[in-house]
């Protein structure tokens, strides 16, 4: 019961300021030692704590329908229409994506190869379809850049990178990290960027093709023909980089990104895979019996 548990920490913490986090009157607090409270008041108080606890382990970027599909994966029989009334007892509720801003320039004179996608962001399989894109994150210490490499079938970002400067380096680092993680040699994968300079440079190119892979890149300017890559940036900044900052640097940047990738991969909830997350979509998809032909 709730009060057992204000009871158990009241020494700790102090009876108000447990009462203030959970949204529970303190005078509640002080009838109920006196008298019963009904059995719907005491499931409330139990399962608010448990969505509170609940909403915070994810980044507190749930909304009602991603909270209700995260206390049924945790074993709680609650409905979606009570976990929206006791997340608005609760005052807390899900973030919105804000505008996405443009971080890579075109190199105009640059050899661009075709775009292999044409805005069709769909994959049977894992290491068939990559996208990259760079986005940035103002620190006290100057600006810093992150470039993400997701794989389309899954959501799984393969690979990842912080850096101070956004030059071509940085792209090659988070290519290293997709390699180490997904293998050597990926045969038929295509990568598919924008026509930003560090991804129509030769060196990017050399790299795709030492792991069998073939570059493709969108129109200039046309943030549609990067779609689902710009969709990871908009997540990463509206889910971790606008809720936790002011920033320090680069190195406070790298350590909350490494966090966030590893839960992004592992514990979030994709709409788009059935709610569940990354990890867990490609372990299904791996466990089913090969076709046979």
């Amino acid at each position: 019961m709730m009060v057992d548990y204000i009871d158990a920490h009241r020494t700790e913490f102090g009876v108000e300021p447990i009462c203030e986090v959970l949204q529970f009157a303190p005078s509640t607090f002080y009838a109920a030692k006196s008298r019963p409270m009904s059995e719907r008041a005491i499931s409330d108080i139990v399962t608010k704590v448990a969505i509170f606890t609940v909403w915070q382990a994810n980044y507190e970027v749930y909304g009602v329908r991603k909270m209700w599909k995260a206390m049924r994966r945790a074993g709680s029989d609650v409905g979606r229409d009570q976990v929206g009334r006791l997340m608005r007892d609760l005052g807390i509720e899900g973030v919105r994506r804000g505008k996405r801003v443009r971080t890579t320039r075109p190199d105009e004179r640059a050899n661009r190869p075709p775009d292999l996608v044409n805005r069709d962001f769909t994959a049977t399989g894992p290491n068939q379809l990559w996208v990259t894109d760079l986005t940035y994150v103002p620190t006290w210490s100057g600006m810093v850049y992150v470039s993400f490499i997701t794989d389309v079938f899954s959501r799984t970002i393969v690979g990842w990178r912080v850096a101070s400067n956004m030059r071509t380096d940085m792209v090659l680092d988070s290519m290293e990290m997709a390699r180490w993680s997904r293998g050597t040699r990926l045969e038929g994968l295509v990568c598919h960027s924008d026509a930003g300079s560090q991804y129509t440079s030769i060196r990017y190119t050399e790299r795709l093709a030492e792991i069998g892979a073939t570059p493709s890149i969108g129109s200039v300017a046309d943030s549609y023909d990067n779609a689902l890559a710009e969709t990871i940036n908009g997540l990463y900044k509206t889910e971790l980089i606008r809720r936790r900052g002011p920033w320090r640097d680069v190195d406070q940047v790298e350590l909350a990104t490494l966090n966030w990738v590893h839960w992004f991969n592992n514990d979030r909830l994709h709409g788009e895979l059935g709610y569940i997350p990354p990890a867990e979509f490609e372990q299904a998809h791996y466990a089913q019996p090969a076709a046979v032909s």
